[in-house]
């Protein structure tokens, strides 16, 4: 007998029976593991956009000052990355060395919609990597996260990028003066 004991061939991708797999796929274990991977992603975005805007803008060279590489951020990365400045740049109240970017709208949260069992994600946190990427290629290494702040009669809320600047970033500030 031929083909006895053979596998069926199947001539049609349609004609083979589907497997069925989990009903529900779960990309993440939990929002915070999310939020780092975005992060992570953005920081390899954020070491390239410096490098790349140096040399378009700054003929290779870099700032060294901590209010120089805010204002840098702030002002050119922001316009390259989402078309326009950033809402605000404001230095934290509480802690020297923290300092705060605002957005009111941020392109990555605008046409996102969460599920409610993630309510307190925030893709912002891909921008947060960017902006840590960019400051630690440039020797100001901080830690970066983004917040959801809630602003009455607004149905959206603010995203607030934290920038909180490494001791030594301060101490080297301090030295130049």
């Amino acid at each position: 007998m031929i083909g006895v004991g053979k596998i069926k061939q199947y001539s049609n991708v349609l004609d083979k029976p589907v497997s069925k797999g989990k009903q529900e796929v779960s990309l993440m274990d939990n929002i915070a593991e999310l939020e780092r991977r975005l992060e992570d992603a953005g920081y390899t975005v954020g070491a390239r956009v410096l490098e790349l805007l140096c040399h378009r803008e700054k003929g290779n060279r870099r700032e060294t000052r901590l209010l120089g590489i805010l204002s840098f951020v702030h002002s050119t990365v922001w316009k390259v990355l989402f078309g326009k400045v950033a809402d605000s740049l404001e230095k934290g109240t509480e802690h020297e060395d923290e300092y705060m970017i605002s957005e009111r709208e941020l392109l990555v949260n605008r046409f996102i919609s969460i599920p409610k069992d993630m309510g307190t994600f925030n893709c912002g946190a891909f921008v947060a990597g960017i902006v840590r990427g960019v400051l630690d290629s440039a020797g100001f290494p901080a830690v970066v996260t983004a917040h959801f702040v809630p602003i009455e009669g607004l149905l959206r809320p603010r995203t607030t990028i934290l920038i909180k600047f490494a001791e030594e970033v301060l101490r080297r500030e301090a030295r130049l003066g």
